[in-house]
């Protein structure tokens, strides 16, 4: 049996269970930059058929999820690939365009090699990817860990200009404290801290506590 055989069989068995499961099967190519498969569930949410699915190829990403967490889940897969183990798998947060006027939706994936060619080397890539319940706490958590993470992929080069001090005042400002209370924490003056002030804002390009503190979440300063 050919490698192209084995992929029709292994979707043709996929088929009739696939939308019993708790969430959208997805059936990606050798490199997973093609999707040959998708359960009902799916489709439906995209409006969009396995044949167009499959003419996408890596346009599929591009259309239906948001580009700036590519960084955070394209390296797992990538690995998934290279380990090239049945039993391993991955898991990530994804936003996907499935919601009112194609808005983001944010879903748990899981996925691993499904199939594997006669050469060993991987041939089919299966995803369970489930939508979060938009009323439930953890939704607000992950979207907060995920804009923190596009925050810091965006403004690494400006916070790597700080030096040490002014990240200590940093972290001092966005937990509200004063520069009478910095400068005896840090054992400085006032009119020291008031210049470290000065500079990291100047550096980070900003005057707004909101954007202070949000630095110093993404960079884990508190």
């Amino acid at each position: 049996m050919t490698d192209a055989q084995r992929i029709d069989e292994t979707l043709a068995a996929l088929a009739p269970v696939a939308d019993a499961l708790p969430g959208v099967v997805i059936v990606l190519n050798h490199d997973c930059r093609q999707v040959l498969y998708m359960s009902g569930r799916g489709l439906a949410a995209l409006k969009i058929t396995i044949p167009e699915l499959r003419a996408l190829g890596e346009e599929y990403y591009a259309r239906y999820f948001n580009p700036d967490e590519a960084q955070e889940y394209v390296p797992k897969v990538v690995d998934l690939l290279e380990r090239n183990d049945l039993n391993y798998s991955v898991s990530f947060f994804q936003q996907v365009r499935t919601g009112p006027n194609g808005c983001f939706e944010l879903h748990l994936s899981t996925a691993r090699i499904l199939l594997q060619g006669e050469q060993g080397q991987p041939l089919l890539t299966i995803c369970l990817s489930c939508p979060i319940d938009p009323s439930s706490h953890i939704t607000s958590k992950v979207q907060r860990l995920l804009d923190d993470n596009t925050f810091l992929r965006t403004h690494a080069a400006r916070f790597a200009s700080l030096t040490k001090r002014e990240r200590q005042v940093l972290a001092g400002v966005s937990r509200g404290l004063s520069s009478g209370v910095l400068a005896e924490d840090l054992f400085l003056s006032v009119q020291t801290v008031d210049t470290h002030r000065r500079n990291l804002r100047q550096k980070l390009q900003t005057s707004s506590t909101f954007e202070l503190g949000q630095y110093a979440r993404a960079f884990n300063l508190i």
